[in-house]
């Protein structure tokens, strides 16, 4: 036994490792793909990088001068042309030639004399047409119908409905008589009670005769045959049942249990770890080309600057720099200094020509300058003898 208070050491989880599949399929499939990889990577580089150029250095500039172009040759151009030449002369043609002649046309030949007929002779002749219209209706139609409905039709109407009321009531108290009275004795008298007893007989007979013995085959023969048969049944299908769940679900459920799942796990494992592997491959082997490919690109560009460039820039800065430099030290400045000296020696020469021939310029008059101002002296200090009105001051 371990001593009292000595605490038991949990041991360290289990940490698993990778299989044996994935060390062996990892390092083959990283070296495969990253073979196919990388050239794909360096064309892709090399595509992309060729797009961006001939995007930026022609595809824009070209876009953009062509975009000027069709605005500045073809839009405005068309549109200046449509609205000028299409537009305004159609415009202009339409409301000279057919608006305004149609509107004083339609204003003068038909609106206002279909408005002179009609104020002065439609409206007037329909108002006097429908004021005669409405008194001879009144007096041929009005007038007469109201005489007779009021002394003809309604006294003829309530004799006729005195009549046919007298008639109802006599026929409903003939039919009473001839057609329900005699039924409803008949129904109550004798057919009501010859129809019980037939019921009540025929009720009998059938319980007697069918309901009786229907039981008792029921009870003393059916059920019985009905509970064997059952039991027979259920035999048949225990055997049946037993016989296919030990030659058939067994044997497959244990195929099932301890080959194929085990096997098809192992499949799954290994197939997991493929596609995983390849995968991360893949991610990690374009990265890799992507490294790469920026290695190759810097080292052929450090190549074509130490090719091109460099070569370049030492003869600008070691050749056509002292060069320049001494072609504008030694030849210019002079040549500018000589162009110089000669420019003013013509200019004095043209000034003292114009001087022997038309004497020297008057020299403009002076112009008087006004004296300015002095400004006012400062006022003296006030003082307790002094004063600053003039009747006041000493």
């Amino acid at each position: 036994m371990e001593p009292a208070g000595q605490e038991r050491e949990v041991p360290a989880r289990y940490e698993p490792g990778e299989g044996c599949v994935t060390t062996v399929v990892r390092l083959p499939v990283r070296i495969v793909v990253l073979v196919l990889v990388v050239p794909v990577r360096l064309v892709w580089d090399a595509l992309a990088a060729a797009g961006r150029a001939v995007d930026r250095t022609v595809l824009r500039p070209l876009g953009r001068a062509l975009a000027w172009l069709w605005r500045t040759l073809v839009v405005i151009p068309a549109a200046w042309a449509w609205r000028t030449l299409v537009v305004t002369p159609v415009a202009w043609a339409w409301r000279t030639l057919v608006v305004i002649p149609l509107a004083w046309t339609w204003r003068t030949l038909i609106v206002a004399p279909l408005a002179g007929l009609w104020r002065y002779v439609l409206a007037p002749a329909g108002r006097g047409i429908a004021a005669a219209v409405a008194w001879l209706a009144h007096c041929l139609v009005v007038v007469p119908a109201q005489w007779l409905y009021a002394y003809v039709l309604t006294p003829l109407g309530h004799g006729i409905a005195w009549l046919l009321r007298a008639l109802g009531v006599a026929l409903v108290w003939l039919g009473k008589a001839l057609f329900v009275w005699p039924w409803v004795a008949l129904w109550r008298y004798l057919l009501a009670p010859v129809g019980r007893g037939i019921a009540v007989a025929v009720a009998w007979l059938v319980r007697y005769l069918v309901v009786v013995p229907a039981q008792w085959l029921y009870a003393s023969v059916l059920t019985p045959v009905g509970h064997g048969i059952a039991w027979v049944v259920r035999g048949i299908a225990t055997v049946l049942v037993t016989l296919v769940r030990w030659i058939v679900v067994v044997p497959v459920v244990a195929l099932w249990r301890y080959v194929l799942a085990p096997v098809g796990r192992a499949l799954a494992a290994v197939v997991t770890v493929i596609v995983r592997e390849v995968g991360a491959a893949l991610g990690l082997c374009w990265r890799v080309a992507g490294v790469i490919s920026c290695a190759v690109g810097r080292f052929l560009g450090t190549l074509l600057r130490w090719i091109f460039v460099e070569p370049l820039r030492w003869a600008y800065r070691s050749v056509l720099t002292p060069l320049g430099h001494g072609i504008r030290d030694g030849i210019w400045r002079p040549v500018r200094q000589a162009l110089r000296s000669a420019r003013e020696t013509v200019r004095q020469t043209r000034r003292e020509i114009r001087r022997a021939l038309f004497g020297a310029p008057r020299e403009s008059e002076r112009a008087v300058t006004e004296v300015p101002r002095r400004e006012p002296g400062a006022r003296e200090t006030r003082t307790l003898g002094s004063s600053t009105t003039a009747l006041t001051k000493d």
